[in-house]
């Protein structure tokens, strides 16, 4: 599509989506089951293989794909946590070393996404997810043989590099395939997926160190990305899709909101020239299951080579007030998580005296807690969007979604104070167990609204735009990792949790701003929005 809404729904303004047809006269595809006043956002091609004419089930098995590529790489990122002390009292590897390299990795687990993303809108998603799952392999090797500190800060930094299309390139592959009223539940489960690793590596990691020593969490980790490899070389296939949309640009002046019909006046049923079909740029035929197997597809080979204005614009999308907001809520709720992982071995194995594999099996909680968020913001969420767009005349407004934070106001100053507070004066176990359940469910809920919201706001962008919410993200969680460690030193338990309950709730009250502002931010600069999107139509690079 060569405008700027065309993928987006009835308006120029980008995150302004007709979502519900309310008087049934609109002309484009609705959804075929259910809800059939649902209008399907972004229209699909004629091909049978475009992938948002797939069958549920060739959707499933995309699904799942993306998801055992997420749990393998994530449990790999997240193994170490609780077996850090055995690792340096056997390799004489300091413990600031072993942080340090952790901060490192999660530092380029966001800067690499500036590499592999261009390269798989460019060449294709399917060889960079097999890439990344056999590089990621080849790392935990390396690190189960690491004797100083400049190995292990530099395999950690290795990993960072080619696990990075964890962060960004799954959320891409949802949108890829499913539409606006039902993406935000798959973007809920990779971030169960994303998050529930990093609290379910450290559950096995404990016991596999007690009875096989350090060394195995890597090699099982190792193992582990090796079965994932075969999985996804068989089962998963490319979803980069080249599109051209034949029409114009809509003009908002034939554009306007439903209303109820007079009894006895005539319904108009025309339509803004958005509607008009998008076709695929190639002839329309199915894919053999060899055809699926290939590493390049020949339309992604054909298309203008983009990749410097790929590596480069998700920079410039830090003057984007909507992109860059995305970015600073989705870090903001996983600081916390950092703060949780950082503070775990002090207060359950200082405080109450736990063992390693008991520390490891307090990450339930999270774990449970995460899951709660990924159903609260993907199956509810999904529906409370509708629902808002049916009381707004239909159209959908990417902000609607925000409202979603609300409950955080709440659980994220609570979970802190039980969990630093309540640690400091050595209340029951339970409570600061519950309390990592609690952090659990608000990472998860920062993560998934503040990525549907950039996605929901700049879906043409969304490839790009997204890398630029990662880098915000994991600066500001790179950040956190050397700020961490002397704020509890400095402040107590008590104070530095107290502080950074009230840290969170300010953060969180932000939402706000953004709910009352952001559609006007968004259509400040719609013209940006819009030059970008032609530019990257003409080399057949919209997504």
């Amino acid at each position: 599509m060569a405008d700027g809404s065309n993928n987006d729904g009835d308006t120029q303004i980008p995150g302004t989506v007709h979502l519900i047809d309310l008087l049934g006269t609109m002309n484009g595809r609705h959804a075929e089951s259910g809800q059939r006043d649902i209008v399907l956002v972004p229209s699909p091609s004629s091909d049978p293989d475009d992938p948002l004419n797939w069958t549920p089930r060739r959707k499933a098995l995309s699904t799942v794909c993306m998801c055992v590529y997420t749990l393998m790489v994530g449990i790999a990122s997240a193994a170490i946590y609780s077996v850090l002390v055995p690792i340096s009292e056997e390799t004489g590897i300091s413990l600031n070393s072993l942080n340090q390299g952790t901060g490192y990795m999660f530092l380029f687990f966001g800067w690499g996404c500036l590499v592999w993303q261009p390269l798989a809108l460019q060449y294709g998603k399917r060889p960079v997810y097999l890439l990344s799952m056999l590089a990621t392999l080849a790392t935990q090797v390396w690190a189960a043989h690491t004797t100083t500190n400049g190995q292990w800060i530099a395999s950690k930094i290795v990993q960072g590099f080619v696990g990075a299309p964890i962060e960004s390139l799954c959320e891409i592959s949802v949108t890829d395939v499913y539409f606006t009223h039902e993406r935000g539940r798959y973007i809920a489960l990779y971030g169960l997926l994303l998050a529930g690793s990093n609290f379910f590596a450290p559950i096995i990691a404990g016991f596999i160190a007690d009875g096989q020593g350090w060394r195995w969490v890597l090699y099982w980790c190792a193992i582990f990305n090796a079965i994932g490899f075969v999985f996804i070389f068989f089962f998963m296939e490319e979803t980069n899709f080249v599109r051209t949309h034949i029409g114009i640009t809509p003009d908002m002046s034939n554009i306007t909101t439903p209303t109820k019909p007079i009894p006895g006046e005539k319904t108009s049923t025309e339509d803004p020239p958005l509607e008009t079909p998008i076709l695929s740029s190639h002839h329309p035929h199915r894919k053999t299951y060899l055809d699926k197997l290939k590493l390049f597809q020949k339309s992604d080979l054909q298309k203008p080579n983009e990749l410097k204005g790929m590596m480069t614009r998700p920079l410039t999308f830090l003057t984007f007030p909507v992109i860059f907001y995305a970015g600073f809520s989705y870090g903001s709720n996983l600081v916390w998580f950092n703060v949780l992982n950082a503070t775990a071995s002090l207060i359950l194995n200082g405080t109450y005296g736990f063992s390693a594999s008991i520390v490891g099996v307090c990450y339930v909680s999270p774990l449970i807690g995460v899951a709660v968020g990924a159903a609260y913001t993907g199956w509810l969420g999904d529906a409370f969007i509708v629902r808002k767009a049916r009381k707004n005349n239909g159209i959908m407004e990417s902000e609607h979604r925000l409202w979603l934070f609300v409950p955080s106001l709440v659980l994220i100053p609570f979970g802190l104070i039980l969990w630093g507070v309540g640690s400091a004066h050595h209340a029951h176990w339970f409570g600061p167990v519950f309390a990592m359940g609690v952090i659990g469910m608000t990472n998860t809920v920062g993560l998934q609204l503040s990525v549907a919201y950039c996605i929901d706001s700049y879906r043409a962008l969304s490839g790009e735009a997204i890398i630029t919410v990662i880098l915000v993200r994991n600066t500001m969680s790179f950040a956190i990792g050397y700020g961490i460690t002397p704020w509890v030193e400095g402040m107590g338990l008590q104070n530095c949790f107290i502080t950074a309950a009230f840290v969170g709730l300010a953060q969180v009250c932000t939402v706000f701003v953004m709910i009352k502002y952001g559609k006007r931010l968004r259509e400040m600069n719609f013209s940006r929005y819009k030059g970008y999107v032609d530019e990257m139509a003409k080399s057949g690079m919209v997504h």
